[in-house]
């Protein structure tokens, strides 16, 4: 009989732990700033997805960097620094009262939340043991997905309660938390590189995984339209606090994470990636036709389900074409993916809701969802087979 190694250790409690605190910290402002921008400053949607825009930006420009440094430099170090940094830049937000000063803020911003991401997921994966690597990748995202769904909603709440300085202050406490519990974090030790690799475009992108890479973009749109107006888009429809919607879709992301993380490890992959993309098309679709409470709390749970399991699947796609020098390169690959997917998203969707609609615009965010679906099928799934490593 085989033993499984062991997963939930010390250090991989520290990792998850650290990780759900930073991503809380910054998804409390996500759905709040919109509000901000429109109800208190009267900004027109389109400059909005300008402000939430910036951020993906600058993950676009230091995610690869960030690749390169945690596969050259001690990844420790980088992640302490990145979490520090990211942390102090939400004092930054006590000051913010023009559009222009949201947009600079927030470019910064980007770049230290891009910095400690990519070497956060890179310690884990050093900490996951191989065997378990798609279910502990699966285990650490699932904090990352919580504090996307569990933050907003809480942060609703406590915007209408006591407004947006004293949400700032809860946003410094929690990273405050995380940085002290990234401090016990143990990271294995790497054999020092005497000679550092060459700058070239290879320790940037992945590029055996570019054609995964652009599959990835047409579901990082959707995943953009949704954490950035799904706060409007029910206020709109008169619910009362349509933070719940992040509660339904954290509910999703959880359930997902049961099975399929070990499908994935027992050679299930495509299986579990058509299952995925499917369920996300359906509750998009959902999301746009049907307007009632009922429904907006079922398309939640089924995009839930969806992403949950599509974000470790897919993570795991990049890893498994990567040599082990090149993990933080496969990190930086597949999370880049998701900011410019999420920054179109963000920029466009408020292009198409400000000439169409809510409606118009979830549709034919569940038709790029279709498009991705096809995409995989047909040419991803061929890339995959081609360049798995391990």
């Amino acid at each position: 009989m085989e033993v499984k190694e062991r997963l939930w250790n010390r250090n991989f409690i520290n990792a998850c732990v650290a990780n759900f605190l930073v991503a809380s910290s910054f998804y409390l402002l996500m759905p709040t700033i919109p509000i901000y921008l429109s109800m208190e400053l009267n900004v027109p949607v389109a400059q909005i997805g300008l402000v939430l825009s910036s951020y993906a930006i600058a993950l676009l420009i230091i995610r690869p960097f960030s690749g390169y440094l945690v596969d050259v430099y001690p990844r420790k170090p980088l992640l302490m620094l990145g979490i520090t940094l990211f942390v102090a830049m939400f004092i930054g937000y006590y000051f913010t009262v023009t559009v222009l000063f949201f947009v600079i803020l927030r470019f910064i911003h980007g770049l230290f939340w891009g910095l400690s991401t990519v070497s956060a997921n890179t310690v884990a994966i050093d900490i996951i043991p191989s065997s378990r690597r798609t279910e502990g990748i699966g285990f650490f995202g699932v904090n990352m997905n919580l504090a996307m769904a569990i933050a907003p909603f809480l942060a609703v709440g406590i915007y209408d309660e006591f407004g947006f300085h004293f949400l700032i202050t809860c946003t410094l406490l929690i990273g405050g938390i995380a940085i002290l519990v990234a401090s016990f974090i143990k990271v294995p030790h790497r054999k020092k590189i005497e000679k550092k690799p060459p700058i070239s475009f290879d320790r940037f992108i992945l590029i055996k995984g570019i054609p995964v890479f652009i599959n990835q973009l047409f579901l990082a749109f959707g995943w953009g339209t949704l954490i950035a107006y799904a706060v409007l888009y029910g206020k709109e429809m008169s619910i009362q606090n349509s933070g719940i919607f992040f509660l339904f879709l954290a509910s999703g992301i959880v359930l997902s994470r049961i099975n399929s993380g070990k499908l994935v490890d027992k050679g299930h992959l495509h299986k579990v990636m058509v299952v995925a993309i499917t369920v996300i098309t359906i509750g998009f679709t959902s999301f746009a036709l049907v307007q009632n409470m009922y429904s907006y709390c079922i398309s939640a749970f089924l995009l839930g389900i969806g992403y949950g399991t599509l974000f470790p699947a897919l993570q795991t796609i990049y890893i498994n074409m990567a040599p082990a020098s090149k993990r933080g390169t496969a990190n930086s690959t597949y999370l880049t993916g998701f900011d410019l997917g999420i920054g179109l998203g963000m920029l466009i969707g408020a292009y198409l809701e400000d000439h169409f609609g809510f409606t118009s615009m979830y549709l034919l965010t569940a038709g790029s969802c279709l498009i991705a679906l096809f995409i995989y099928w047909f040419n991803s799934k061929r890339v995959i087979e081609k360049n798995t490593l391990q």
